[in-house]
């Protein structure tokens, strides 16, 4: 089961109306280039993958996101209980500079790219209602996000 084109999401959101879809928002000074491969993900995303419920991904400017926990995290995400509530999704890319000098430009907007992956992952948990250990659902987050960001190569040059 691909959980990425699942349908089980049907069973908790049919015969409601809730608006769907991929959003991306960008903090005013995120680096010109990360914006532009983190818009053109999303954007062959929302061709290749249905998001049942909307979910926004913020590209914050910081070089780290404090956790829930307290945790300084590359990237979170907020999976509401109730689920009449829009989940979130959180990416620091305020270390673009310095991953682009230790791993130049495709790895270092690659990372970037396997964050929203990732997260995006734990948003299909959540919406199938998926039922794992805590490291199973990172074991799978990260599994999904290598297959994705591989799918996502085959249709480019350069991230």
């Amino acid at each position: 089961m691909h959980i990425w084109t699942s349908h089980r999401w049907q069973k908790y959101y049919d015969n409601i109306n809730y608006r769907q879809g991929l959003r991306l928002i960008c903090d005013k000074n995120i680096d010109p280039e990360v914006r532009r491969s983190c818009k053109e993900f999303c954007k062959w995303l929302r061709q290749e993958y249905f998001f049942p419920i909307r979910i926004p991904v913020y590209l914050k400017e910081k070089r780290a996101i404090r956790a829930n926990d307290g945790e300084l995290v590359s990237a979170t995400i907020f999976l509401p209980f109730q689920r009449s509530d829009e989940p979130y999704i959180r990416v620091a890319v305020g270390d673009y500079m310095e991953l682009l000098g230790m791993w130049g430009k495709d790895n270092a907007l690659g990372a970037i790219l396997c964050s929203i992956a990732h997260e995006l992952t734990h948003y299909y948990q959540w919406v199938n209602n998926i039922q794992l250990t805590d490291i199973g659902k990172e074991r799978q987050a990260k599994r999904y996000a290598i297959f994705i960001i591989d799918e996502y190569k085959d249709t480019r040059d350069h991230p």
